[in-house]
């Protein structure tokens, strides 16, 4: 049950690496650049598993009442895919950034 919330995100995120690695056509693609968003993407995936397993960690469950459990059991998966999407914009968000400033056009 840990990784389920990183399970159902999953193809979001591949959706959203996939933009990244494909846009913008204007940049050059060196093989340098390349390798710079493998790394990105690499370290945007580990802060994603990493922020989703301290959200899962941290969700505090519903107390047990007479009646057994209450509402309130859903933040066990709700905060990992919180946690764990915020972790991965933040990243690719910073890559983003790097990039541009990188390999963005520069003025005559």
């Amino acid at each position: 049950m840990r990784y389920l919330a990183i399970l159902l995100l999953a193809p979001w995120l591949l959706m959203l690496c996939w933009a990244y690695w494909r846009y913008p056509q204007s940049l050059p693609r060196t093989p340098r650049r390349r390798a710079y968003d493998v790394v990105a993407l690499l370290l945007a995936a580990s802060a994603t598993v990493q922020a989703a397993l301290l959200g899962f960690d941290h969700a505090a469950l519903p107390a047990v009442g007479r009646f057994g459990r209450a509402s309130g059991a859903i933040w066990q998966q709700v905060m990992p895919a919180l946690f764990g999407y915020g972790a991965f914009a933040v990243v690719l968000l910073l890559a983003l950034w790097l990039r541009q400033a990188c390999w963005g056009r520069r003025p005559p």
